[in-house]
Formats: C-alpha cells, sequence, structure tokens
C-alpha cells in the first residue's frame, strides 16, 4: 500500500495556512463562550433570583454548579482528548454546552436550572481542556504558536470582562434568559465550523486505554476539593465540612498516585511531575488565577456596591484593560515573547498586576474614576496582556505532542482551582474584615470599602509570588537555531 507524501501532514492540519488562522478563531469563539458563561451569569443573580424564588444560600448553586463539573472533569476531559481524538471531544464539548445552554435558557425552576447549568460546566471542561492542544497541533512554528496563544490568551484573560458587559445589557434589555439563549447560535456556529476547519484526528495516532480507576479517584479528588472550597464561605473554613472534605480530597489524591503508579497506562504519567516548567507554570497559574479573580470580581464589586456604578458601567470601566490586551493579541505578546522569552514576561505583568491590585488597595469611598479605576484597570490590563500567553507556551514546552491535551487539562485545572480558591479565601477576608469593622461600630460603606482594600492586598500578594516563581524558578525552554530564525522571519 502506497500514500502520497503530503497525505500525513493533511492530516494533522489543515492544508492551507490561512485555514489554520480561521480554525484558531473558531477555537477562540467557542472558548469565549465558556468564559463569558463563568461571569455574565453574576449580573443577571438579583434577576433570577426573583425570578425563581432563590433563596440566599441556594442562589450560590447557579455558580457553584458550573464550577463545581468544570473544576472537577478538567483532566479527565484532557486525557479523553488524548485518547479519542481533540476535535472529536471538543465538538462534543460544544454539543453538551450548546444544549445545556438551551435548557438553562428555557429553566422554570430552581433544580432544573442548576442541572443544566452543572451539564454546562461539564462541557466547558471539555473545551477547555482540548482547546489547548488543537492549537499546540496547529501551529508548529514558535512565532505562529506565540501569535495564536496571545490571541487565545485574549480570549481567556478579557472574556470575563466583556461578560458583565454582555450580562447587563441582555438582562437589563431583554431578561436574564437571554445570557443563556445567546450561546444557540454561537455554539451552532462554532460546531459547523469546527467540522469544516478543525483536522481529523491521524489514523496512526496513538490510542492507549484509558485508565479508569485513576480517572475515578482524580475526578473524585477534583469534584470533592472544588465543592469544599465553593462552600468554605458558607460552611466557615474550619468548620468540620470543609476540613473533612478537604481532607478526603487529599486521600482521594493519595489514592490516585499509588493507583498512577501501578497502572500500565495511567491517566497522568507520573513522570510528569518531574518535568520543571510544567510543575512551575501550574503553580504559577495558581496564583495568577487567584489575583486575577481577585482583580475581576472584587473590583465590580467595589464599582457596583462602593461607588455606585450601574451593571453597564461596570463593563465600561474594564473597556480599557479589554482595550490593552486585545493589543497584545493582535501580535505585541507574541513579539515579546520571541525577544526576551518566557521568563521575563511573566515576572513583569504579574509585577504590573500586583500594582494594579494595590492601587486598588488604596481606592477610597469616594473614588474618581480617571484618578482611582482607570490606572488600576491599565495597570492590570498590561499585567494580564503580558503573562497569559507565556505562563501557556511555558506549561506545553516540556511534554510530548500526545500527551499536551493532559498537560492542558492541567494547566486549566491549576487556573480553575487556583481561582476558586483564591476567589472564596479573598472574598471571606473581605466579609470578615468588613464584619469586624462593623462590629466596632465603623461606617457600613467604609467598613465595606476597608474590607474590599485587605482581600485587594492579599491578592497583590499573590501576584508577586508568581512574579517571583516566574523570576527565580522557572527555566527558559530553548530554541534551536532554526526554531529561532524562523521565530523572527
Amino acid at each position: 500500500m502506497t500514500t502520497k507524501p503530503t497525505s500525513k501532514p493533511l492530516s494533522t492540519q489543515p492544508a492551507a495556512p490561512n485555514a489554520r488562522w480561521l480554525a484558531l478563531y473558531v477555537l477562540c469563539l467557542g472558548t469565549l463562550m465558556i468564559v463569558l458563561d463563568t461571569t455574565i451569569v453574576n449580573v443577571a443573580l438579583p434577576s433570577i433570583r426573583a425570578d425563581l424564588g432563590f433563596s440566599e444560600s441556594a442562589l450560590a448553586w447557579v455558580v457553584n454548579a458550573y464550577m463545581l463539573t468544570f473544576g472537577g472533569f478538567l483532566l479527565l476531559g484532557g486525557r479523553l482528548g488524548d485518547l479519542f481524538g481533540h476535535r472529536r471531544l471538543f465538538l462534543a464539548g460544544i454539543s453538551l454546552f450548546t444544549l445545556a445552554s438551551l435548557a438553562c435558557g428555557l429553566a422554570t425552576t430552581q433544580e432544573f436550572l442548576v442541572a443544566a447549568r452543572a451539564l454546562q460546566g461539564l462541557g466547558g471542561a471539555v473545551i477547555s481542556a482540548v482547546s489547548l492542544s488543537l492549537i499546540m497541533n496547529l501551529f508548529t512554528t514558535p512565532s505562529d504558536r506565540a501569535k495564536a496563544m496571545g490571541l487565545f490568551g485574549f480570549v481567556a484573560a478579557g472574556g470575563g470582562s466583556v461578560g458583565v458587559l454582555l450580562g447587563g445589557f441582555l438582562t437589563s434589555a431583554l431578561d436574564w434568559h437571554w445570557i443563556f439563549l445567546v450561546n444557540i447560535p454561537i455554539g451552532a456556529a462554532v460546531f459547523v465550523f469546527s467540522l469544516m476547519l478543525l483536522p481529523p484526528r491521524p489514523r496512526d495516532a496513538a490510542t492507549g486505554s484509558l485508565d479508569l480507576a485513576g480517572a475515578l479517584t482524580v475526578t473524585a479528588a477534583m469534584l470533592v476539593a472544588v465543592y469544599a472550597i465553593v462552600n468554605g464561605n458558607a460552611a466557615g473554613w474550619l468548620s468540620l465540612q470543609t476540613l473533612g472534605l478537604l481532607a478526603f480530597s487529599i486521600v482521594l489524591l493519595v489514592v490516585f498516585v499509588h493507583v498512577e503508579s501501578r497502572a500500565p497506562h495511567p491517566i497522568i504519567p507520573l513522570r510528569l511531575f518531574a518535568l520543571h516548567n510544567l510543575v512551575t507554570a501550574n503553580a504559577i497559574g495558581v496564583l495568577w488565577a487567584a489575583a486575577m479573580f481577585a482583580w475581576f470580581f472584587l473590583s465590580a464589586l467595589y464599582l457596583q456596591l462602593v461607588l455606585g456604578y450601574s451593571p453597564l458601567y461596570v463593563g465600561l470601566s474594564f473597556l480599557p484593560a479589554n482595550l490593552i490586551m486585545a493589543a497584545f493579541s493582535l501580535g505585541l505578546s507574541a513579539q515579546i515573547v520571541m525577544r526576551f522569552g518566557i521568563n521575563r514576561p511573566i515576572a513583569v505583568g504579574m509585577f504590573l498586576a500586583g500594582l494594579g491590585l494595590l492601587w486598588f488597595a488604596r481606592a477610597p469611598q469616594s473614588g474618581n474614576f480617571w484618578f482611582d479605576v482607570f490606572p488600576a484597570m491599565t495597570l492590570l490590563g498590561l499585567g494580564a496582556g503580558i503573562a497569559f500567553n507565556p505562563v501557556l507556551l511555558s506549561a506545553m514546552s516540556d511534554v510530548k505532542p500526545d500527551e499536551s491535551g493532559l498537560a492542558s487539562g492541567l494547566v486549566n485545572t491549576s487556573f480553575m482551582m487556583g481561582g476558586a480558591l483564591g476567589l472564596a479565601v479573598l472574598a471571606s477576608l473581605a466579609a470578615f474584615t468588613t464584619a469586624q469593622l462593623l462590629a466596632s461600630g465603623t461606617e457600613p460603606l467604609t467598613a465595606l470599602n476597608e474590607g474590599y482594600h485587605a482581600a485587594f492586598f492579599v491578592g497583590a500578594l499573590f501576584a508577586g509570588g508568581a512574579s517571583a516563581l516566574a523570576l527565580f524558578r522557572l527555566r527558559e525552554p530553548k530554541l534551536s537555531s532554526a526554531e529561532a530564525h524562523a521565530s523572527h522571519s
């Protein structure tokens, strides 16, 4: 049996170079849906509560159900992509997410909405776990890969603030159902264009087998850990429930490590934890996400509850950061990576993000947009724009192509766990500080603002820790002379 010399490359990527970029835009659009859905709901929560009769504690599950399945199934989604094909899993994830969005938009009861949100999270986990792998396989030269990751980084980092703006507009102009229904035409378009543009799985790709015991234990550990984290504020961080669940999650992880050490085809080969850059980049990702979640959620609360901005104005306040991140995604990030490498951009970006959070940590109760908000948003936009692309590149730099889905799942899990834990801890710190000040007789609005100050300050420490790790622990990936030359052409 003979084959044409060009048949194998055609099976791994689109034939025309432009098709690869069109495929990237489709992947980014799918990712944008996922990122938007983590934040667009927050603006509509008061309307959802009034319409469906949620209590204050039950309302949190509209967000928590999504986070629970999203964080719990990222690693399994990445491994399934490696085994059965990233394109196939991406299409399945888009289908599930779109159908779950339709169910959310049609929900008329609390239970139905929460269940549909959990399915959304499952679809989102699959999409997020394989998107990076598809991008890494589509773009193989350093210059193209840096540009592609820059655009992907902009969507992932900036989509959340777009969600606030879009959520405010849809909720006020139509009603809360449309924050979910808007996903239907987008999801359908992504599915159709993915069939046309994403490369099919090569026939000779390695398949292997699924480590069922490892998949069950690591997924259960992630689900239990995320459940403990998202309920930490309500149950109490030192309560028996929270500590017991976290301890059970650790036990499951220990069992998982034991299973993986004996499995012939482990879901996570333990040797991956010997890859210095992968481990360090994941640690940076945890701190980065904790700092960025502090920026997005806490600054939105400051603008709305302290300065009295409407949901629409809150979204517009993020516009400077979005524009800056857009500029980096359109080429600046790739140029910085090719000129300065990976370590220094991450360190500088996280340092600038820390400065932005410190700026918010001194924002007064009667803050002025141009002096108290705009500089902080600018610094945070610069930090996210500079750092996000190289963080992703560093995490994927040590792994083989057939394990890119797993590495992608690890990175996304680090971001998800870091963001969930960071947000829960910082929100708890803000609430505790505010309660202490109220008990001492401080005026309510002042106490609220001081609580945000404390949380912003600790968020800045998270960013500083990420900067230090990048500067002192991350190793610069080595490029061959040919790659270095290609990256500048």
